[in-house]
């Protein structure tokens, strides 16, 4: 093989692992089976390149307690993602963020349900609202503003 066509070649195939997503698409979801905001958040996440698995259940928060989510984060759904956990209302970016970065938390977390945030849009109105990483020992930082 020529040496024109091996540097194409490495040239090609670098170029399409800049373009190919770097985070894990499908997302696993707990939440009420009449919770609108829910249904709203999944197709926000659908709608930024994630598949979603949603599992309508009665009860989220045994979901919660096996994934570690301290009862001050608790909000109204709970998924799994790349090995992570996202509880509430957490917008797509920082999902893909935290997939990029992989940093040695549990997962993040929208305590509540801050109006403007993925599946809470109510119009022109929007609430100031962070988005914190958890870990094993109930430990949050922020991890986004918005």
């Amino acid at each position: 093989m020529g040496k024109l066509l091996q540097h194409a070649l490495l040239a090609t195939s670098l170029c399409v692992g800049l373009i190919a997503p770097s985070f894990a698409t499908e997302v696993v979801v707990y939440k009420s089976p009449t919770c609108g905001c829910c249904k709203e958040w999944v197709k926000h996440m659908q709608a930024n390149g994630f598949s979603v698995t949603a599992h309508d259940v009665a009860n989220s928060m045994p979901y919660k307690t096996a994934n570690g989510v301290p009862l001050t984060l608790a909000s109204c759904h709970t998924a799994k993602v790349g090995g992570y956990v996202v509880e509430g209302h957490v917008p797509a970016n920082d999902i893909k963020r935290l997939l990029n970065d992989r940093p040695p938390v549990i997962g993040l977390a929208v305590p509540g349900m801050p109006n403007g945030s993925p599946g809470m849009e109510q119009g022109g109105h929007k609430d100031r609202y962070d988005v914190l990483t958890f870990d094993k020992q109930g430990n949050t930082t922020v991890y986004a503003r918005h």
